[in-house]
């Protein structure tokens, strides 16, 4: 009965949308990655994105459920988030979304296997 329950869970993204002070997308990244590199319990993952030929990104951060990302909320993350602050052109819209569905090239080939 558990495997069943694991399956129905569904992860969380946050999503941040946002645009940085020109040339200061590079910083940005190096930031971000270490703001996640503290992350521990609930992480699943995440991605910076990054529109070409700007400075505007979107960054997604996976998590197990929504309260892990506060329970990762540290000094070391505060201290990193300050630092970033200023380099944005103006604070970023940020929000939860549920995951819905997920698709991985793997099962897409097994889907197809399948169906020969």
């Amino acid at each position: 009965m558990s495997e069943f329950l694991d399956f129905l869970k569904h992860q969380y993204a946050y999503v941040a949308v946002g645009e940085f002070k020109p040339g200061r997308f590079d910083e940005a990244e190096h930031l971000f990655e270490k703001a996640v590199s503290t992350y521990t319990k609930g992480f699943k993952g995440s991605y910076l994105l990054q529109e070409p030929g700007t400075d505007r990104g979107i960054a997604i951060i996976f998590w197990e459920n929504i309260d892990d990302m506060d329970a990762n909320h540290t000094a070391a993350y505060d201290a990193i988030m300050q630092e970033m602050a200023p380099l944005f052109v103006k604070p970023p819209h940020t929000a939860f979304y549920e995951v819905c569905s997920e698709v991985h090239p793997d099962q897409l080939q097994e889907q197809a296997e399948k169906s020969i």
